[in-house]
């Protein structure tokens, strides 16, 4: 696993893409991923919306053979490069992948009239169960990308003894725990919050050309995320204005709830998660937190045959998952 202390590995990232918003914009669109075949299921919510599911069984895989589930972050849908890269290493190693899109993402678009956002536990909850109804000696590990972190780390400490008996390990990457300060830290690079709002206001767009009960909005091109979600996300979520919203939904309140093996992932440069947020907080000790000095959001791009490989972040992922399954 290349260098560490300790146990830790430590990352040392590659010297062309050294900085934070060079770790997070190459490792998005660098290299070319090629898509992964997939079948195609729709997981039924109890409020009539259907979230859809992207299943890779390698050739051997039998029930009782491990199976990884991982939710994607904001913007991002079960092709997200990060998703396709570690269901195509997971396969090869003959671990069944499921790639989740949160409500309407992916090949779910058309069929969630909500928009998906921090608080969408109860969605994973409802997957998991099911997925685990279909093959219930299977064991499962799910990974959460940075919104998707959050949501996984929040589903945990909500759910407590009950996401025992479905899963064996957590595992986040650059999960925003702190909603109101991930915000905050965000307004400081508007180069991502105008990339995340352009990806928001299409979403907003298609939805409500797609369902005739959906009153007619305009989201400004100059919106924040803290206005979109005052304006938006909020109501959706059932909570009166955004810091309600962002106190509902963060995880870093429940992580002492945690009782399942859970394993997150930070970089102190994140431009995106501010990990400081984790001063403070009680953290149980089946909950392993490691903290990079530099990787980006997402990034963790590091020397090509050293330790770690390129994409250092699939490394450590795969060593995590492994030891949760017992696999060399």
């Amino acid at each position: 696993m290349g260098e560490s202390v300790g146990e830790q590995p430590v990352f040392r990232p590659f010297p062309l893409f050294g900085g934070c918003h060079f770790q997070t914009i190459a490792a998005s669109f660098l290299p070319f991923t090629r898509r992964l075949p997939s079948t195609t299921r729709l997981v039924h919510l109890p409020d009539g919306e259907k979230i859809a599911l992207e299943v890779t069984t390698p050739k051997e895989w039998k029930e009782s053979d491990p199976t990884v589930v991982m939710i994607h972050g904001l913007g991002g849908c079960h092709r997200s490069s990060y998703l396709v890269r570690m269901a195509r290493k997971l396969h090869r190693q003959g671990i069944r992948t499921i790639r989740v899109n949160l409500r309407g993402c992916g090949s779910g678009r058309g069929y969630g009239r909500k928009l998906y956002h921090a608080g969408a536990s109860e969605d994973i909850y409802l997957t998991l169960k099911e997925i685990r109804r279909d093959a219930p000696h299977s064991p499962l590990t799910v990974v959460g990308f940075s919104l998707g972190g959050n949501i996984i780390l929040k589903m945990a400490g909500e759910y407590e003894e009950k996401i025992e008996e479905l899963v064996s390990k957590i595992i986040a990457v650059n999960p925003p725990i702190d909603m109101q300060s991930s915000i905050e830290h965000l307004s400081e690079n508007r180069f991502y919050e105008r990339y995340f709002m352009s990806l928001l206001r299409e979403e907003v767009a298609f939805r409500h050309e797609t369902f005739e009960d959906l009153p007619p909005i305009r989201i400004s091109s100059e919106m924040t995320l803290l206005e979109f979600d005052e304006l938006y996300i909020a109501p959706q979520s059932g909570q009166n204005g955004a810091a309600e919203y962002y106190q509902a939904c963060s995880a870093g309140r429940l992580i002492d709830k945690i009782t399942v093996p859970c394993h997150i992932l930070f970089a102190r440069d994140d431009p995106i998660v501010d990990c400081k947020v984790l001063e403070g907080i009680d953290i149980p000790e089946q909950v392993d937190i490691l903290i990079t000095e530099r990787g980006g959001h997402l990034g963790y791009l590091g020397m090509p045959g050293k330790g770690g490989g390129f994409h250092w972040m699939d490394g450590v992922l795969l060593r995590w998952i492994n030891t949760c399954f017992d696999l060399p």
